[in-house]
């Protein structure tokens, strides 16, 4: 898992970067796919999508900053210029850009949620690609036959150190989402969609937590800070659905008066 793919001169490309680019490609082309299929603003979805990137990895950054709040009042720069993020302050983050977004152009927000966060799981799955090459996020220390090391320079433990490959299980797993969004719960409820995606999101990083082994996600009593967040994100997953069934059946019952 080597990270420096190709250098020219003082350019350097990174396999991470590669990973995160083609997975934000990706999500654009099948975003702007989306819109057309559900009739949302085609010609306006680029920037909406660009603005919620911006906004998620400016989320992303100033989570990891207050994770490590006293490393960041410390010494702003170690922190704001090393390579850290936080996954769910960058989702969490792009999905509040969206409301803001949807706010200022009065647009249906639950709508465009609902339709274009299978492309949020999509994108994902090949940032976590990039976090495999780089060495980020790895897992836990093993002796077992899939335990994978990194080489020198990476943001794994080192060469001599074995451990869990949480990336793969991680990529894998957002890959899975994004199938069971698209080809599934889209086309049958889609009223549904976006709190599948932070149910089943929420689940897979709750339990997928006790096995990471980098130590610069923050910890609270028993649980990583993801974790308490994945509780919180299952918990509004969970809500989102029973508040629209309720709403359903409310409306049901008038109709049917």
């Amino acid at each position: 898992m080597w990270n420096d793919w190709l250098k020219i001169g003082p350019l350097t490309i990174h396999g991470y970067g590669v990973m995160i680019a083609i997975g934000i490609l990706i999500a654009f082309w099948l975003a702007e796919k989306q819109a057309e299929k559900y009739g949302l603003e085609k010609d306006k979805i680029d920037n909406f999508i660009f603005f919620i990137i911006l906004f998620g990895y400016a989320c992303s950054k100033l989570t990891y900053c207050l994770i490590n709040l006293q490393q960041f009042l410390h010494d702003p720069l170690s922190v704001l210029g090393s390579g850290g993020w936080v996954v769910y302050g960058g989702v969490l983050g792009g999905i509040l850009g969206a409301y803001l977004w949807c706010r200022k152009y009065h647009w249906d927000f639950m709508k465009h949620f609902n339709v274009l966060v299978p492309c949020v799981a999509l994108a994902q799955a090949f940032g976590r690609i990039g976090c495999f090459f780089a060495g980020c996020c790895y897992g836990v220390e093993t002796s077992a036959w899939y335990g994978v090391s990194f080489p020198e320079g990476s943001l794994g433990p080192g060469p001599h150190i074995h451990v869990v490959p949480t990336q793969l299980i991680s990529s894998f797993g957002d890959a899975l989402i994004f199938v069971i969004l698209y080809f599934v719960i889209l086309k049958k409820h889609e009223e549904d969609t976006a709190a599948w995606y932070l149910i089943l999101y929420s689940a897979g990083r709750f339990f997928i937590e006790f096995i990471r082994g980098d130590i610069e996600r923050g910890v609270f009593g028993p649980f990583s800070t993801s974790q308490w967040i994945a509780l919180g994100a299952f918990l509004f997953g969970a809500w989102l659905i029973h508040h629209r069934q309720k709403k359903s059946v409310t409306v049901h019952n008038l109709t049917e008066k």
